[in-house]
């Protein structure tokens, strides 16, 4: 099935599903899920370029094994891929609509470690500052992924560092929050969201060349939002 745009009905899927997190609604409401959002991200993500692909669908059950939360079913759907380099695509419909990042949502151990000294030396650092002003430019908003940043410099750098701002993210993403245009629920949606992910270039190669993939974390891409 060719991508046409996500179903009117989606976001207002989602909506019922924040204020009614249960089985019955999810029941329900069961086949607008398939129909206004499953299906077309099953399209989207098998239409998009090669470039970005393999992307993952999230399931929509939440583990809720070590959760206080036990609300069952997230209140959103999710694509990931891995590109080449190690920087990951995402895209996420939710009912405040569409949002696509790419960069290092939550760097390993081994990552971070890389990521401090190239933001510390002197001369790859100010490549990421200018690299973070080029994406910017572009109209996305570049912060620090899922991790909180260090309230204090990290361990061994100090606290009056030019750059002590970078130097405390645990992550680096590149995104922009569309919310709900009219061409969400055409084709169009397919060239917003691939556009986004090139506009990030410039932040996702300084990450490929001076971060790259963990050699700690676990293959699975679904460990890594």
């Amino acid at each position: 099935m060719a991508f046409s745009g996500f179903g009117r009905d989606a976001l207002p899927f989602f909506a019922g599903l924040e204020a009614d997190n249960s089985k019955a609604f999810w029941t329900t409401h069961l086949s607008t899920f398939e129909t206004a959002v499953r299906a077309p991200m099953k399209a989207f993500v098998e239409e998009v370029d090669h470039s970005f692909r393999p992307l993952v669908i999230f399931r929509p059950h939440r583990d809720v094994r070590f959760a206080k939360d036990k609300s069952p079913y997230k209140t959103h759907i999710g694509a990931v891929g891995e590109l080449e380099g190690g920087s990951i695509v995402y895209v996420q419909l939710s009912r405040r609509g569409l949002m696509a990042a790419c960069g290092y949502y939550m760097m390993a151990t081994d990552q971070l470690e890389r990521y401090r000294a190239a933001v510390a030396d002197d001369r790859t650092g100010p490549q990421l500052e200018s690299a973070i002003a080029e994406v910017t430019k572009a109209k996305l908003t570049v912060s620090h992924g899922g991790g909180e940043p260090l309230k204090t410099a990290p361990r061994g750098y100090p606290r009056d560092h030019p750059r002590i701002g970078l130097l405390q993210w645990k992550g680096v993403i590149g995104a922009r929050e569309f919310g709900a245009p009219s061409w969400l629920y055409g084709p169009g949606a397919l060239k917003q969201v691939q556009q986004v992910w090139r506009s990030t270039a410039p932040l996702c190669s300084w990450l490929d060349t001076h971060v790259g993939p963990s050699t700690t974390m676990p293959d699975d891409l679904r460990e890594r939002f």
